[in-house]
């Protein structure tokens, strides 16, 4: 058995999202891509998961959360692109660390979860599980791992402890229970054109009807809502705070902001990633539709980028950031609605190019 290895020469670049960061990597390191390595933006974009949960709930620290994304996006790309994806969970650290372990001696990086508190190269206090990371190499004398993070440009050297910590996490959203994903990439990838539209697809099915695939779960909270009934309830719910006492309206604000900008959504809400990757779409496949797509898309990442700046304005009393929110956040189910039919709009283009 081997006691250090390491993938060398691996193609890592830092990245909006932590999900679809790893899997920009992953694709570049096997060599798939379209017209060279493809950029974060197509990647998120080709995932279909793109979504909207929102919910309140006193049973949270902080007492909001807000995601822009479905739970699938790990498992949906790499089978729209024609791979295999085995989903692996134990309990057991030794099972867990032997599939890590084992897929760095064959010369595989291992795309895994990791707990953001239990990294020490991140520095942050707030627990969040479902954190992708590429666990290139280890070295058991040494006790470390070594890690790809999308916020982080270099390796990161990991105690292997900190990192058994981080897969054996039962903080929000849900446990790690060690999940690793075990993915086969196909040798060459489908037509672009139809992977888009079956993405888009997906896409607008998810803010239409929303079917509880969300990265945590509404049900129980006292405000909640999923797809585009999201939008509307965050703008009717934040005119409800404004009874709140100055210092819990200053966390819901804070909180509202960092969910929207600085929670690894690759800024305004992962609706910047989708613009980009529309963008690289229209490009390659000459579908006007699309091009139209990734400029709705920038309008909507805009306005939530406006509603997270309204929140965290400086020096601007609670009170007075909160009438800024109500207003901006008025404009979101409008602007949603515009987005989920670009979205629909592309798929038939897409496909009638296809025909």
């Amino acid at each position: 058995m081997k006691h250090k290895t390491m993938i060398e020469n691996y193609p890592h670049r830092m990245g909006g999202h932590c999900g679809s960061g790893a899997m920009r990597d992953l694709l570049h390191w096997h060599g798939l891509g379209w017209d060279g390595p493809p950029d974060e933006g197509l990647v998120f974009a080709l995932g279909g998961t793109l979504a909207l949960s929102y919910f309140r709930s006193s049973d949270l620290f902080p007492p909001l959360y807000l995601v822009g994304r479905g739970a699938d996006f790990e498992v949906d790309l790499p089978r729209r692109l024609g791979g295999r994806v085995e989903v692996l969970t134990t309990d057991d650290a030794a099972e867990g660390w032997a599939w890590v372990r084992d897929e760095a001696d064959a010369g595989r990086p291992s795309l895994v979860w990791g707990d953001i508190a239990e990294l020490p190269y991140l520095r942050v206090k707030l627990q969040m599980s479902r954190h992708d990371i590429v666990v290139i190499g280890y070295d058991e004398v040494a006790e470390v791992a070594f890690v790809m993070d999308n916020d982080r440009a270099e390796v990161q050297e990991v105690p292997l402890e900190a990192l058994a910590r981080a897969r054996s996490s039962t903080s929000f959203p849900q446990p790690t229970r060690h999940c690793t994903y075990r993915i086969t990439w196909p040798d060459e990838l489908p037509a672009l054109a139809r992977a888009a539209a079956d993405a888009f697809a997906q896409s607008a099915a998810n803010m239409r009807h929303p079917t509880q695939s969300a990265i945590a779960d509404p049900t129980s909270a006292s405000v909640g809502a999923e797809g585009l009934a999201a939008s509307t309830e965050l703008a009717a719910d934040a005119r409800t705070w404004a009874g709140l006492p100055a210092d819990d309206l200053e966390i819901l604000l804070f909180s509202l902001g960092a969910f929207i900008e600085k929670a690894g959504t690759g800024g305004g809400l992962f609706r910047k990633l989708l613009a980009n990757g529309a963008a690289d779409i229209a490009r390659l496949a000459g579908d006007h539709a699309t091009a139209e797509l990734a400029d709705v898309a920038a309008s909507c990442a805009q306005a939530w980028t406006d509603v997270a700046r309204a929140a965290v304005q400086r020096d601007v009393e609670p009170h007075v950031r909160l009438d800024a929110v109500a207003l901006t956040a008025g404009r979101l189910p409008e602007v949603e609605q515009r987005l989920v039919e670009s979205l629909e709009n592309a798929t038939d283009s897409l496909l009638a190019a296809e025909r």
